[in-house]
């Protein structure tokens, strides 16, 4: 076929998407994965094990460098993957969004982070839509992945992403010229037993063709596809997964306050509960949310509710009593030191644990951060150790500008009081009972020294 000849095929109706789907089941389409954070490296991992050809883009250039490298740069993924991707002739990362036009195929895993008034920021999302609609051309495929609320990808990407176009004079349709749809990142860092192959996924899109295409293309990636009949269904499963566990982390969080004051650990509560076989799903308490997605998923629907005039009383109680924690874990902890005579206002304290959960260098929405914010608002010297974060990172709200202290002997023993904000494995919980002058635990680290540590622990 000349080349007349093929441009005129491309024009007939549906051809776009059949040279797409010939594309991806030939394993020759060309994927572009932009931000290759943690949704976007280990997807692109993942699209690349498939064998696909992948081109990574990030405005980071230390994430681009490391990747050429093959350097790690996040912690809990391994050496490994970079070093496989750095190795691959088919796996490049770039800074170059020019090149997003050469991609059959284009993946979004950009931040959804709040505003300062806890509404939805969706300029990550919508500048990138924007920057792929310049390039926008016939046959492609654009997955939104960043979690939002239902309507977005509809509504708010696939206009973005039209208007770059038609800013270059492009006019395109979606379901026949280029395909649009939405799957959410299902990530849990640290997590050995559910890789991103092996995590079924949620696929939704804005029409059938969409739809098909989206479902054939991550059918050849990752184990387990679920369709769904469209893109704001995927949109809302998201936020239901994550709402799921901000209501039940909120639900012991609550009981941890009221069991507490009738001298009950709220750990030994859970621990009989979890002996039922139905019914029943056991969840942690702790000093506050942080991940990307449960501090932040239940008011992104809260804020689309009220858009409609619905209340979302449940939701955002829950909210609220996730985001009072910090200030509970403080206050618990001025009031053991007040009754060892000591004040906050000067007292030395160690925060250990700086990342969201145990085990990972993750630190993104930490509540570590709001209590040592909350500490030194009240006059306390405050430290961290952290044996995965050496030092802090800036972050939108904070900027510690320290480094991890040592856990030695002599370093616990000079710190008027300890808070266990993350349950690390790393950490010599032994040398910390016995050298500790007060440990605040709201992991419950140290239940096992309870009765020689006596009046020196204090759950929280």
């Amino acid at each position: 076929m000349d080349d007349s000849a093929a441009r005129n095929d491309h024009d007939r109706p549906g051809a776009p998407a059949r040279e797409l789907r010939r594309l991806v089941d030939e394993r020759a389409a060309r994927v572009g994965v932009i931000g290759l954070g943690y949704v976007g490296l280990p997807l692109a991992h993942a699209v690349h094990g498939a064998g696909f050809r992948v081109v990574g883009f990030d405005t980071d250039g230390d994430k681009v460098r490391d990747l050429a490298a093959g350097r790690a740069y996040l912690a809990h993924l391994g050496a490994e993957l970079p070093a496989q991707l750095a190795a691959s002739e088919r796996f490049e990362a770039t800074g170059d969004f020019e090149r997003l036009a050469a991609m059959d195929v284009v993946i979004v895993c950009v931040p959804t982070p709040l505003g300062p008034h806890r509404e939805p920021d969706l300029t990550y999302v919508l500048d990138t839509a924007r920057e792929v609609g310049r390039g926008l051309r016939a046959g492609q495929l654009v997955v939104l992945s960043s979690t939002t609320y239902p309507g977005t990808t509809r509504d708010e990407f696939a206009p973005a992403l039209l208007a770059g176009a038609a800013a270059r004079g492009v006019t395109l349709e979606p379901g026949r010229d280029v395909f649009v749809a939405y799957s959410p990142e299902r990530q849990d860092p640290g997590r050995r037993t559910h890789t991103t192959v092996t995590t079924p996924k949620v696929v939704g899109a804005l029409d059938a063709t969409s739809q098909d295409l989206a479902v054939r293309f991550f059918e050849a990636c990752i184990d387990e596809v679920h369709p769904v009949e469209r893109a704001e269904v995927a949109e809302a499963s998201k936020l239901l997964e994550n709402i799921f566990r901000s209501v039940n982390i909120a639900l012991v969080n609550e009981l941890k306050v009221i069991l507490d004051r009738m001298d009950l650990d709220v750990r030994d509560v859970i621990a009989a509960a979890s002996t039922k076989p139905f019914g029943f799903m056991p969840f942690e308490p702790g000093p506050g949310l942080g991940g990307h997605c449960i501090p932040i998923d239940p008011f992104y629907l809260a804020w689309k509710a009220k858009a409609l005039g619905q209340p979302t009383r449940f939701v955002e109680l829950a909210g609220e009593i996730n985001t009072e924690m910090p200030e509970y874990v403080v206050d618990r902890l001025a009031l053991a030191l007040n009754e060892r005579g000591r004040a906050v206002r000067g007292a030395r304290v160690l925060v250990l644990g700086l990342a969201y959960k145990a085990d990972v260098d993750d630190t993104r929405e930490s509540p570590s951060f709001e209590l040592i914010a909350r500490l030194e608002r009240l006059g306390a010297a405050v430290d961290y150790s952290d044996p995965h974060i050496p030092r802090a990172p800036v972050t939108r709200k904070h900027d510690l500008r320290r480094e991890s202290a040592p856990l030695d002997a002599a370093t616990i023993a000079s710190y008027d009081a300890v808070l266990v904000a993350t349950a690390h494995r790393a950490f010599d919980y032994p040398l910390l009972a016995r050298h500790a002058r007060l440990v605040v635990d709201t992991r419950g680290a140290l239940r096992a020294f309870a009765a020689e540590m006596g009046d020196r622990l204090v759950r929280a």
